[in-house]
C-alpha cells in the first residue's frame, strides 16, 4: 500500500483540517497554502463562510511579488498580522493544510505571532 507524495498530503491536509475543526472554538482559521512559485494566506471565518483577510505574494506593494522563500513568507505573515488586527482579530486557529511545519510555513507562523496574531 504504497502511497506518492500527493496522496500523503492531501491525507495529512485532512487529518489537520479534522483536528483543527474539533478545538477550533469559534475562531478564524488561518490557512495556508504555498504553491511553488508564490505563498498566499486567508483569515477565513468558517461559520459565516466568509473571508476577513487575506495576504500573498502576488500582492506589488508588499515588495515580494513572485518570490517563495522565507523572507517572502516572513512579510506575508506580518501582514497578514496586520490585516487581522484591523479586522479586529486576534486569535485565530493556524491551519497548515498539508504541508510540514517547517521552513517557509514556520516562518509566516513566527512572523504572524510577533505581529500580534495568537494561536
Amino acid at each position: 500500500m504504497a502511497l506518492n507524495k500527493r496522496e500523503l498530503f492531501l491525507k495529512r491536509r485532512l487529518r489537520v483540517r479534522n483536528k483543527l475543526r474539533k478545538i477550533s472554538d469559534g475562531r478564524p482559521r488561518l490557512s495556508v497554502h504555498r504553491s511553488s512559485k508564490n505563498i498566499s494566506v486567508q483569515l477565513i471565518d468558517d461559520v459565516k463562510g466568509v473571508t476577513l483577510a487575506a495576504a500573498s505574494t502576488l500582492e506589488k506593494d508588499l515588495g515580494v511579488v513572485g518570490k517563495n522563500n522565507v523572507e517572502a513568507a516572513a512579510k506575508i505573515g506580518a501582514a497578514i498580522a496586520e490585516r487581522a488586527k484591523q479586522a479586529g482579530v486576534e486569535e485565530v486557529i493556524f491551519d497548515r493544510g498539508g504541508f510540514l511545519f517547517h521552513g517557509k510555513i514556520k516562518a509566516l507562523a513566527d512572523a504572524a505571532r510577533e505581529g500580534g496574531l495568537k494561536f
